[in-house]
Formats: C-alpha cells, structure tokens, sequence
C-alpha cells in the first residue's frame, strides 16, 4: 500500500490560504495515477495525504520563508 505526503505552503489560493479544494483533488488523483502508471501500484490501496504548512513554519537556508522573502 503505497502513503505519499505531499507538503505545501498555505499560499496561493484563490482565498490567499493555500490550494484549494480541487487543487487537492487534482494532486491526489495525479499522484494515484503516476504510481498505477509507473509502480503498477494499485489505486484502491493507494493513500495520498496533503499537509498544508504556515509560511513561518517553512525553512529556507536557515530562515523563515517571509524572512528568506525579505533577503532576495
């Protein structure tokens, strides 16, 4: 039974709040899909989970995405 977690930032949205509601339909079946495609995996036992995280929650090179925002 393949797990995927797929994490994304909580920006972008149509709200401003992260992917929406179709988005993550879309992710979902896209991934099920490429492991039927590719692993020959089975898509009924096949989990897909989509975390979504805070921006200061989000690390790059040492800092807080806002704060890596601000440098470049």
């Amino acid at each position: 039974m393949p797990y995927v977690n797929i994490k994304v930032t909580r920006e972008g949205g149509p709200d401003g709040t992260g992917p929406s509601d179709d988005h993550k339909a879309q992710l979902i079946a896209g991934v099920t899909d490429l492991l039927a495609r590719v692993l020959n995996k089975n898509p009924e036992t096949t989990v897909v989970v989509i975390d979504e995280v805070d921006l200061p929650n989000w690390g790059i090179g040492g800092l807080a995405v806002p704060e890596f925002r601000e440098k470049t």
